[in-house]
């Protein structure tokens, strides 16, 4: 690939070598913000300055809609630009610079281009689609909350078959995108958990088995979650065993990457048996939205590890509003943590309520770690980077709203809405300290070595 321009005549050699040290010379404007760095930057900046105001904190949820929004519409812009104002240029200067093709095509095997295109088009819009199905699952916030939504109307009696086939879809499409990259050991221990997720809740009432009569007592569920718990342990130790090895062993890049892979399906598991019924949709537009994202948006534009990282924030902060979560206590669904144990038990209970809570957030800082370590062409740095870059968007938030909170401590409503967000903000930021020191522990383990 060094020597391509050897295919050429002898008078055209100079004006290719020219044209291959051109990129060169842009080098110095690399510092200058693009539009997307300035959307990035703005909405991250602009929202954490929102959390002044009282109720731009009891309607958190509107703000993160509108920036996810704007998000892929920016995305969308870049995706026209690549595939459409920027493909014409560089194939006039492919025409201008390879008089013969042959030995071009021989060296580089062109994908389906048109297909590429059109899925990369489609996704942003994709998304947009999902996200709005997404906000009228649940009704969150204070304004809109009296409202009935769509997970009302599916957790009612007369709706549980509908229920109980929508289940089963998002079973199925769960596992589909999460096995793709595990062994075949933990593809066989999802595929049974997956199993037993839809028995917890047949057994529970929440949905149906088409044997099941209805003179039969409902269990608690107990079993059939302890059930899905040893398949959950079995994926997390399938997972931890391979990425040990990758930095013990062997230095093998591929097997760490499914060893993260597969802590991320543990966790995926483990949320899907937490979720209530009518929010497993939540969960699988979520790994839908993560697979088309990451295959046909952020490897083909080639975004940079700072981009994506906080693409991914925002993207979990949103996922967190679409689980029916708000900044008021009242809507933290603590029966989760009773699921598998008979009775309370203080500490898997904590564990599971705070999991529970934060799955979007938890799950979208997951996927940003597996996303780049799979990525061989970025530097092996830049999983640590990502992670300085998402404590530093969570801590700085952090902060300036406990200097905000200090400063309105004198606040009418400093009990009943300032002091719950606080709350939030301190979990939230206690849980992705924890996240980052263990991936950045990961990353660092090989050198010390």
């Amino acid at each position: 690939m060094e020597d391509w321009f050897l295919c050429l005549p002898e008078n055209e050699i100079k004006y290719a070598q020219t044209y291959k040290q051109s990129p060169l010379k842009t080098n110095v404007s690399e510092w200058s913000l693009s539009e997307l760095d300035v959307l990035l930057l703005a909405g991250t900046v602009g929202h954490t300055l929102s959390l002044a105001a009282s109720s731009f904190i009891e309607e958190e949820h509107q703000t993160w809609y509108f920036l996810l929004n704007t998000l892929c519409l920016a995305m969308f812009q870049d995706v026209c630009r690549k595939y459409f104002r920027e493909k014409s240029a560089s194939k006039d200067e492919e025409d201008c610079l390879l008089p013969s093709k042959d030995c071009w095509n021989s060296a580089l095997p062109q994908p389906d281009a048109s297909s590429e295109k059109w899925l990369a088009l489609a996704t942003p819009i994709f998304t947009l689609v999902c996200c709005r199905l997404l906000r009228s699952i649940n009704q969150t916030g204070v304004q809109w909350a009296h409202l009935p939504d769509v997970g009302h109307w599916l957790n009612s009696s007369e709706h549980r078959t509908v229920l109980s086939l929508l289940t089963v879809f998002c079973l199925v499409l769960t596992y589909l995108l999460v096995q793709r990259r595990c062994s075949w050991v933990s593809k066989v221990a999802l595929a049974f958990g997956l199993v037993g997720v839809y028995s917890y809740r047949a057994a529970v009432g929440n949905v149906i088995f088409p044997w099941q009569h209805s003179s039969r007592t409902m269990s608690k569920g107990t079993v059939e979650a302890r059930f899905v718990y040893v398949f959950v342990l079995g994926i997390l130790f399938s997972g931890t065993k391979d990425l040990l090895r990758s930095q013990i062993i062997t230095a093998d890049a591929k097997l760490k990457s499914r060893g993260l892979w597969e802590i991320y399906s543990g966790l995926v598991l483990l949320a899907s048996l937490l979720f209530r019924a009518h929010n497993l949709p939540v969960l699988c537009c979520c790994l839908l939205i993560q697979t088309l994202i990451s295959q046909f948006i952020w490897k083909k534009l080639h975004y940079d590890a700072a981009q994506i990282t906080i693409m991914h924030y925002w993207f979990g902060q949103a996922f967190f509003y679409f689980q029916g979560n708000s900044n008021n206590i009242a809507t933290i669904d603590i029966s989760v943590g009773f699921v598998g144990l008979e009775s309370y038990v203080e500490a898997p209970a904590i564990f599971l309520t705070a999991l529970s809570t934060y799955a979007g957030p938890l799950l979208w800082t997951c996927h940003l770690v597996c996303y780049l370590s799979s990525e061989r062409h970025r530097s092996p740095v830049s999983v640590g980077h990502g992670c300085y870059c998402l404590a530093l968007l969570r801590s700085v938030p952090a902060a300036v709203y406990i200097v905000l909170v200090t400063v309105l401590r004198y606040h009418l409503f400093i009990w009943s809405v300032f002091s719950p967000k606080l709350l939030y903000e301190s979990m939230h930021l206690l849980l992705t300290a924890g996240v980052c020191l263990f991936f950045i522990t990961m990353e660092q383990s090989p050198r010390k070595s």
